[in-house]
């Protein structure tokens, strides 16, 4: 494909393949962008931003119903498009476009949306025959990066919000999965979007990410990805804007009172889906030692249940990672852990990019697997001996975007909601689940800002405060 550059499909001599991580075939190529790309897409921003500031509300909902409608019309496509470039199995990449259209619906409508509010001025000293209000512009120019593990969905959790607000977007997708947002580029032009409103480059984060985050013409820069990536891009960043979506390792608390099959069901789902690597995936369990060797025996067949194999044969449960060198790593740290003394109840091989779904148990919470960020296909258990002693342990972190517990006991759940330091909180399920309309964001070094096209379009203004004298 060629990426989308100041109003233009650009292609370029220096290209990128893009593969699919199941068997390293090749889906398709696209242009390697330079710092000289950045400078013709912050050009064309300006303008588009301009353009976009001239629509209506209404028509820039217009804009992004009838993309949402195109891009419905497109889900079997886009659906393979996404577990072919990703590895995510079919039915996953399926649920991804559907989540897509809605995330575009949803922000269609705050388009239509953007109020301020009368301020009271008469109950402020000396301000008797005044009105003031309140106005949300569009910030300008958005920057939008985005990371390879939801490539149509949370591109279009920042193209959706941006577009809405009345900005201009320029788009650095993953350099492993490009394919989607280049696809969602094309919706969007089709829809009826000025085509200086959004330009897509291709290519390193290490080559554009600087160019683009320092520049003064962005007033908004929204990331996902790396806690140490979201760093850099602050400390390069300047005065401007950021939303910040970095890296967790959630925990599930399970109480003594806990159902036990529902742990279980809910570990296997949210522990393994997309092969682990999604930021919300449960990463540690924190059981009580009344139920510990029990949600051990319950949660083995189904852990052993999932079959990992090629993501777009029908009967597989769980596709590969997007690199062998993460495969790698959890290999390795799950190896670290078993040799200092965890217990291996399930899984531990890999094959290529294919690290089969794991649980290990007996976990000290300052192992690696526990401590840090996994971002795969493997859980680690811990016991605990009190709430009190279960929550420490889960606010043990540097982390905290989500959490869940399992509990029969109100007071226990309202003390895990109040104590724990986690963005999201589940009560009787785990951390993996996210309706695109709420607000979702992290605490502590997960990030800060909020995601949710209502939220977002927060984020991607600014408010006037205007004042009339001797009204």
């Amino acid at each position: 494909m060629k990426m989308f550059l100041a109003g233009q499909w650009i292609d370029k001599s220096a290209r990128i393949e893009v593969r699919n991580p199941f068997d390293n075939s090749v889906i398709d190529t696209v242009p390697r962008a330079d710092a000289g790309d950045v400078e013709r897409a912050l050009a064309a921003a300006v303008e588009g931003a301009l353009a976009m500031r001239r629509l209506s509300g209404y028509e820039r909902a217009q804009i992004l119903r009838k993309a949402a409608d195109l891009l419905g019309q497109r889900t079997e496509k886009l659906g393979r498009l996404i577990s072919s470039e990703e590895g995510k199995v079919l039915a996953e990449g399926l649920a991804e476009v559907g989540r897509s259209r809605e995330t575009l619906e949803l922000s269609a409508e705050e388009a239509k949306r953007l109020t301020g509010e009368v301020l009271p001025l008469d109950g402020a000293p000396g301000g008797a025959g005044k009105l003031g209000f309140t106005l949300r512009v569009p910030c300008g120019v958005v920057a939008a990066i985005t990371p390879f593990n939801f490539p149509l969905n949370l591109v279009c959790h920042k193209v959706g919000p941006a577009l809405a607000a009345g900005n201009a977007v320029i788009l650095k997708p993953a350099s492993d999965t490009p394919l989607s947002a280049l696809a969602l580029v094309e919706i969007l032009l089709e829809a009826g979007l000025p085509p200086t409103a959004i330009s897509c480059l291709t290519g390193s984060g290490g080559t554009l990410g600087d160019a683009m985050c320092s520049d003064p013409r962005v007033r908004k820069i929204s990331f996902t990805g790396s806690r140490d990536v979201g760093e850099h891009i602050c400390r390069v960043a300047g005065l401007k804007k950021v939303t910040m979506e970095l890296g967790s390792n959630s925990p599930i608390i399970v109480m003594n009172d806990a159902d036990l099959n529902k742990v279980a069901e809910a570990t296997a789902i949210t522990g393994y889906a997309n092969a682990g690597q999604v930021c919300i995936s449960t990463q540690r369990v924190i059981a009580l030692s009344g139920v510990y060797h029990d949600l051990i025996d319950a949660l083995k067949p189904r852990v052993e249940a999932i079959t990992a194999g090629n993501q777009l044969e029908p009967g597989t449960k769980m596709g590969p990672m997007i690199r062998e060198t993460d495969a790698e790593r959890v290999e390795s740290w799950v190896n670290e852990a078993v040799a200092g003394g965890a217990r291996l109840v399930a899984g531990g091989q890999r094959h290529g990019t294919l690290y089969q779904p794991t649980l290990v148990a007996d976990v000290d919470p300052r192992m690696r697997i526990s401590c840090q960020e996994l971002f795969g296909p493997a859980v680690a258990m811990t016991r605990a001996d009190s709430i009190e002693e279960a929550i420490r342990i889960a606010n043990d972190t540097p982390y905290g975007l989500a959490a869940g517990i399992f509990t029969e006991n109100i007071g226990w759940a309202m003390q895990f909601a109040r104590q724990v330091d986690s963005g999201n909180l589940h009560i009787n399920w785990g951390p993996q689940w996210r309706a695109d309309l709420m607000p979702y964001g992290g605490l502590k070094e997960s990030g800060f800002g909020k995601e949710g096209p209502k939220y977002a379009v927060a984020e991607m203004t600014e408010l006037k405060t205007i004042v009339v004298h001797g009204v």
